[in-house]
């Protein structure tokens, strides 16, 4: 069964694996996917070698949406270090209390994290640049499927308007293509 993060969940879901979900979709899951490109990577005779991960603002406490509770953290990994399986541990990555809003930034915090690491690990001896993107708030996706009608309603245009952050699926998918491609 398809399984999908949800920053509105109140308890924790696992991957096959045991993982906290939002960790396991969105961290783990792309930390396997780089580790498994790297070679096909280091051994591309493409000019401009890149990989890139999709971000979000909401792990950035530097800004205004970092901001909104609850902010990003991972404290002192204990959580990571336990396992993550809420067994005999906490399913978050800092090891508290879940909260489903929390669990998907800490994952971005964890994806801007692993680009940042693999650029410093691998760039100079690889020349692949290695990144995480926010391309903008895709307001009308699914990751707000749970919420209240209303806030499905209000939230686009405010994002439109108001934060002048929305971008369109489509406008999104080209600014991820653009980095990826560009040869600047």
């Amino acid at each position: 069964m398809l399984q999908f993060t949800c920053p509105l969940q109140r308890k924790p879901s696992y991957t096959a694996e045991g993982f906290e979900l939002s960790v396991g979709t969105n961290q783990l899951g792309h930390f396997l996917l780089s580790r498994l490109l790297l070679d096909d990577l280091k051994q591309s005779d493409y000019p401009s070698k890149r990989l890139i991960i999709v971000g979000s603002i909401t792990g950035n406490t530097k800004t205004l949406a970092g901001n909104v509770p609850p902010k990003a953290n991972l404290g002192d990994l204990r959580g990571l270090v336990k396992g993550l399986n809420g067994v005999e541990s906490s399913a978050m990555i800092d090891g508290g209390e879940f909260d489903g809003a929390k669990a998907y930034k800490d994952s971005k915090v964890c994806n801007m994290l692993t680009m940042q690491e693999f650029h410093r690990r691998y760039h100079d001896e690889t020349g692949i640049t290695f990144a995480s993107l926010y391309p903008g708030c895709i307001a009308t996706t699914g990751l707000f499927r749970e919420h209240i009608p209303l806030f499905r309603l209000l939230f686009p245009p405010f994002q439109k308007y108001i934060t002048k952050g929305y971008v369109s699926e489509e406008d999104a998918g080209k600014r991820l293509a653009q980095v990826v491609s560009d040869s600047v």
